[in-house]
């Protein structure tokens, strides 16, 4: 059984950027929202590593993120870090995506 390292590690980054958005800016709610879609993609990462076929709630967390994220980028233009999110969430949906039809 081998560790998905790659979304453990995007689960990572997500945590991280709601902290950063916190200790920057003081935003309560990048520190909420990036830790509860990290925590929730670590134990997707967990599952898809137990059962490479378990993906169903890393897909839809990296989905909802890609969606959230990718409107701000839309709305803001700026590119950190709504566009660095949702680019890396819409890379995830595809990995994902990629993976129900591989097996």
């Amino acid at each position: 059984m081998a560790v998905d390292i790659i979304s453990f590690a995007y689960a990572a980054t997500i945590a991280a950027g709601g902290i950063i958005g916190y200790v920057k800016a003081g935003s309560v709610p990048s520190l909420a929202m990036g830790l509860a879609c990290g925590t929730l993609m670590g134990i997707g990462a967990y599952q898809t590593t137990n059962d490479p076929k378990n993906i169903t709630l890393s897909l839809a967390t990296s989905a909802v993120l890609t969606g959230v994220m990718g409107m701000r980028f839309m709305n803001s233009g700026k590119f950190m870090p709504a566009g660095l999110v949702g680019t890396l969430s819409l890379l995830m949906v595809l990995r994902l995506g990629y993976r129900i039809y591989a097996q």
